[in-house]
């Protein structure tokens, strides 16, 4: 990290002028240990998972949706597919949990059950489940480094998980659920109010605890959010940087640097989710986004867009542009 922030003073310009994009190659030096920083192959894991809380009304779709994008994403023609073409960013669609047969040779399959259970109603899923979805996501971070990939965006495909990571955000933020639940994929005042109650219903039976992380993904997770937990601490493992998109992917960062604080150092922030959550939980992780452009779409969208950003910063970072080639001093700290 010293000798990449030691490329960044002799490039001529102001020092720290591309701020967080020079502190994110940084970063990446450090992550990797080698300050000659490369991501040209890059991947997005997009956990796909069904929610039982969707019963509650708490959605403007029904649960079959999850199905439909997840093949699209592996057909390559969803959102996350066309953004990642742009920026040479291969993607993979996992099911962990999506609810039935998906039956389509594209999809990782790596489901621990059909769905979760109903959080209003009780845990989403045993502490047991909890940890094998997590298992999962730390797993795929393993295959992906033996490949050669040098960055992972993490993504996510469920109807219903704004709702289980409000739920979560209330606890890890100790906030009250009005202030951290939004209207996901657009609902109205009457669907808002609902989510809110089912949350809220989710709180008193569950009696979840911000202290005990895995026990909190179990009564009140996904297991799209349970595997992302896993990548996040499969990028501390294996090192290799993981890149935070929105809320359901802020969430998981924030469990797993419950679970292992050490994490965080190894989770790049993009952007800051339009949700009412997003900035509160990258605040408790120390993450400054780099885009703010009110995202909420998911699979990953916001995340992958930090790739260009990151490419123009290394474009400046590996030019011959230094003072020592110019007849002209360098800028020194003041």
């Amino acid at each position: 990290m010293s000798l990449a922030k030691e490329r960044w003073d002799s490039i001529a310009k102001p020092l720290n002028s591309l701020g967080l994009l020079e502190k994110t190659i940084i970063q990446i030096a450090g992550i990797t240990g080698d300050y000659n920083v490369k991501i040209d192959k890059r991947h997005g894991v997009i956990m796909c998972s069904d929610n039982g809380v969707v019963c509650e009304g708490v959605t403007q779709t029904g649960k079959d949706v999850t199905k439909i994008v997840a093949k699209a994403i592996a057909d390559g023609t969803s959102n996350i597919n066309m953004l990642a073409k742009t920026y040479n960013c291969s993607v993979t669609a996992v099911d962990i949990g999506i609810d039935g047969c998906v039956n389509h040779r594209g999809i990782l399959d790596r489901k621990i059950s059909n769905g979760t259970n109903n959080i209003a109603n009780g845990p989403a899923m045993s502490v047991k489940q909890a940890e094998s979805a997590v298992k999962a996501g730390i797993d795929i971070v393993e295959s992906l480094k033996i490949s050669g990939t040098q960055i992972i965006i993490t993504g996510e495909m469920g109807i219903g998980n704004t709702t289980t990571s409000s739920a979560l955000a209330s606890v890890l933020l100790n906030d009250p659920v009005e202030s951290v639940t939004g209207r996901g994929s657009g609902l109205d005042d009457e669907g808002l109010e609902r989510k809110i109650r089912a949350i809220k219903r989710s709180l008193k039976i569950n009696k979840p605890d911000a202290n005990k992380p895995m026990e909190l993904l179990a009564k009140l997770g996904g297991y799209d959010i349970a595997g992302m937990t896993g990548l996040f601490l499969g990028g501390a493992v294996y090192r290799i940087p993981i890149v935070i998109d929105g809320l359901i992917s802020a969430v998981s960062a924030v469990i797993a640097s419950k679970i292992c604080p050490l994490s965080e150092k190894y989770m790049l922030c993009s952007h800051v989710s339009k949700e009412p959550a997003g900035g509160k939980l990258l605040r408790l992780i120390n993450k400054k986004p780099v885009i703010n452009a009110e995202l909420c779409l998911g699979e990953g969208t916001g995340a992958v867009m930090i790739l260009p950003l990151i490419d123009g910063a290394l474009s400046v970072y590996n030019s011959s542009h230094k003072f020592e080639n110019l007849p002209m001093e360098r800028y020194v700290e003041l």
